[in-house]
């Protein structure tokens, strides 16, 4: 005699188990959907910080006194024609930003060129750097 399957109420012992075939063929789908995502996320990320329009550096740095430094940086773009907004800062000997200003790259034939610039601190700088710099120029550095 062949015995009689027993019904296994789900509220006390919960759902019969997925089959071994069944668990592998949702594991290669959760793997698949999770590579695919992510190289979505990697390849929006690297199409809006990795290819900016304008990069700059700071070329070099010199404290002229007790409020003021002078910063040379070094600014590339992709189109030279367009003229540029960059951050430029200096910091005082415990890491504080104590001076910033805007700098207005003006439009050249070069896609690089250098800019030094004048920042005054309020405490005496230390050291100087450069924050960042974008294609959005504010319409009071504009030139008229």
């Amino acid at each position: 005699m062949k015995p009689v399957p027993v019904s296994r109420p789900e509220a006390r012992y919960g759902r019969a188990r997925l089959s071994s075939r069944s668990r592998r063929r949702l594991a290669i789908a959760l793997t698949v959907v999770a590579v695919t995502a992510g190289l979505a996320v990697a390849f929006i990320a690297y199409r809006r910080i990795g290819t900016s329009e304008v990069t700059g550096s700071l070329a070099a740095y010199r404290v002229i006194d007790n409020e003021t430094a002078s910063v040379t940086i070094s600014v590339t773009r992709k189109d030279p024609s367009r003229p540029v907004d960059c951050i430029v800062r200096v910091r005082a000997y415990d890491g504080s930003e104590t001076g910033r200003r805007e700098v207005l790259v003006a439009p050249s034939d070069q896609t690089t060129v250098q800019v030094t610039t004048t920042l005054k601190s309020s405490k005496p700088p230390a050291m100087a750097d450069i924050y960042g710099c974008g294609t959005d120029v504010p319409a009071y550095l504009r030139s008229s």
